[in-house]
């Protein structure tokens, strides 16, 4: 069990970085199938299965999806085309209206933004950003509110 846990840990961050979508080739996903037991789906380009429906997504083409984990650990990471810079706001409002409260938001100096959103059952980290010659996108990452992270050890 600690095994998972720990290895979990680093294919969440890949997932939340967004450099799922490059090693989403199948003998990734077998190897962290293997290493998970199973409990991971790299959906290509599609929302993972189980994606919480209480989080609105912006109406774009979705470019990658994927989830890790079971049960209350899982965390989902879906990115989509936005048509700008602007869908920052958009998206904003959107999570708002659904009844998140906005924790944290910086806008960067070019556009998009980076934000975190909450309610009673779901934490959400959405950062869009221009993505050069597959233009914007917008990166969900939605974990349930109240579960702790797997906090890494050092052995000696």
């Amino acid at each position: 069990m600690r095994r998972s846990r720990l290895v979990a840990l680093p294919v969440a961050a890949l997932l939340l970085l967004g450099a799922a979508p490059a090693l989403a080739g199948c003998s990734f996903q077998t190897v962290v199938k293997d290493v998970t037991g199973g409990n991971v789906d790299l959906g290509g380009n599609k929302v993972p299965s189980g994606f919480p429906s209480s989080v609105p997504l912006y109406k774009g083409a979705v470019v990658f999806g994927a989830s890790v984990g079971s049960g209350r650990g899982t965390v989902w990471n879906v990115t989509v085309n936005v048509k700008d810079a602007a869908a920052y706001q958009d998206i904003a409002k959107q999570l708002t209206d659904a009844g998140f409260s906005g924790q944290f938001g910086a806008q960067g100096p070019d556009g998009g933004g980076t934000g975190t959103f909450a309610n009673d059952q779901y934490g959400v980290l959405v950062v869009v950003t221009d993505a050069g010659s597959n233009g914007w996108v917008a990166n969900y990452s939605v974990s349930r509110a109240g579960v702790e992270s797997p906090s890494p050890t050092a052995t000696p």
